[in-house]
């Protein structure tokens, strides 16, 4: 499950800059890139990437951190109801939508060793939406939210997991 390699063409990235200002949009080429540059270079996170855009919470991504992103792949979307992710990435759904993205992002250091002791403990996770997701184990797997890790990577403000499942606020 390793990421693949396809950069940004000239036109992308200076488009990008053109139109978008803050941390998120400095082109970034270190060898460990961001958690939202890691979302933009993987074709299993082309829903995740348009979801954040859409609701305008690049920066969320790209804080200093540590912070760790849960990102569901392109089929975690397509297991919601037909015409959900459509619906949510119109403008009217704005705020809905970033709070269901900040329900994947936890303002702190969880590699899995982390969320391992938090399962020995009975701690919960605090996400960014405010929220507290539940994280257990079955078997080997580490769930959080009700969602399947599926792939860790380390990036440059904090860890990735890749997750199989959207993990929706309880709201």
């Amino acid at each position: 499950r390793g990421r693949s390699e396809t950069p940004a063409t000239a036109d992308e990235t200076s488009s990008d800059a053109a139109s978008n200002k803050g941390q998120a949009f400095i082109d970034d080429d270190s060898e460990n890139p961001n958690a939202l540059r890691l979302a933009m270079d993987s074709e299993d996170h082309t829903t995740l990437v348009a979801a954040v855009k859409a609701a305008g919470v690049e920066n969320a991504l790209v804080n200093v951190g540590p912070l760790t992103v849960f990102a569901p792949t392109n089929a975690a979307f397509d297991k919601l109801p037909d015409g959900t992710v459509e619906d949510l990435l119109k403008p009217k759904n704005k705020s809905k939508l970033a709070n269901i993205l900040k329900n994947h992002v936890a303002p702190s250091n969880y590699p899995i060793d982390m969320l391992e002791k938090n399962i020995e403990k009975g701690r919960t996770l605090y996400m960014a939406s405010g929220e507290n997701v539940d994280v257990s184990k079955e078997g080997d797997d580490i769930i959080v939210g009700g969602a399947k890790i599926i792939g860790t990577v380390k990036v440059s403000n904090g860890w990735v997991h890749v997750v199989e499942d959207v993990i929706l606020p309880k709201e």
